[in-house]
């Protein structure tokens, strides 16, 4: 990689999702350093989609860290501030020694959600794992409608059961909210079971579309209605299916950039 402008004394914001992330955490390394090299007067790592977020602890023996392997790789590289949004783990800020900063795709997919369901009284957020249960909440209540959650048993990391469904789903429309979709198998089953449970029908929202195999096969051929996804990680078009909508996240970002080049609040974008 190198610089083709002159960047020295200057900010400089890297932008680089970590998704496919063999190929794009190295790029974006790289970057860093010969930004640091050229002598840029900050260099931030600008990352919607942060890879690795999901494994922020040690949950079973002989398996790393992988988050703060991230962190660490950023911050060796020369990264003076992280950006990213909706982590999967918020405490994976807590491995950074430099300035982390958390943003939220809501305020895009709240309009667009408020768009699609006139009737919220009539509509049921369901968190489709425990994970979840945050940020289900907060849409459900900023959206005015009822919550529900599942709760599932892990085998696998990417293999699950749903052990149990609370709340009412009878004759209403469900969401289901996450944040990240990878093989579709939580969100296929979490449908599966809110149909099985009296829903109407059942529509998700989710900010990062990994897709994985086998997420494009699972989602064709189950009985969810809608997608709602954003460009936190570009979506080739073989994988765009017909009741997929992506929504832009770059003016949040832009913001963002703009507001930490000037020395303002990131959080007040966000009513914090």
């Amino acid at each position: 990689v190198k610089y083709e402008e002159n960047i020295r004394g200057k900010d400089v914001f890297i932008l680089q999702s970590t998704n496919s992330p063999a190929d794009n955490i190295i790029e974006l390394i790289l970057m860093l350093d010969a930004a640091v090299r050229a002598s840029a007067k900050r260099v931030t790592a600008v990352v919607p989609y942060f890879g690795y977020g999901r494994q922020d602890r040690k949950d079973t023996p002989r398996v790393p860290i992988s988050s703060r392997v991230m962190v660490d790789l950023f911050t060796a590289s020369g990264a003076d501030r992280i950006i990213s949004m909706d982590l999967h783990s918020t405490q994976i800020q807590g491995f950074a020694s430099i300035p982390f900063d958390h943003l939220y795709s809501r305020i895009v997919l709240l309009d667009e959600i408020k768009k699609r369901y006139k009737s919220p009284e009539n509509t049921v957020v369901l968190s489709p794992d425990v994970g979840s249960v945050s940020i289900s909440q907060a849409y459900a209540k900023r959206l005015g409608m009822h919550f529900a959650l599942i709760d599932k048993r892990r085998y696998s990391p990417n293999k699950a059961e749903v052990k149990h469904l609370i709340g009412d789903l009878e004759g209403k429309d469900v969401l289901i909210i996450d944040d990240m979709i990878d093989t579709a198998g939580t969100l296929v089953n979490a449908a599966k079971a809110a149909l099985k449970h009296g829903a109407i029908t059942v529509s998700a929202v989710a900010t990062h579309p990994v897709l994985s195999e086998p997420a494009f096969e699972r989602i064709q051929s189950s009985k969810i209605k809608h997608i709602l996804l954003t460009d936190s990680i570009f979506i080739t078009e073989p994988k765009r299916l017909p009741n997929m909508d992506i929504v832009s996240v770059a003016n949040i970002f832009g913001e963002a950039i703009k507001r930490i080049h000037k020395g303002e609040s990131v959080s007040a974008l966000f009513g914090f």
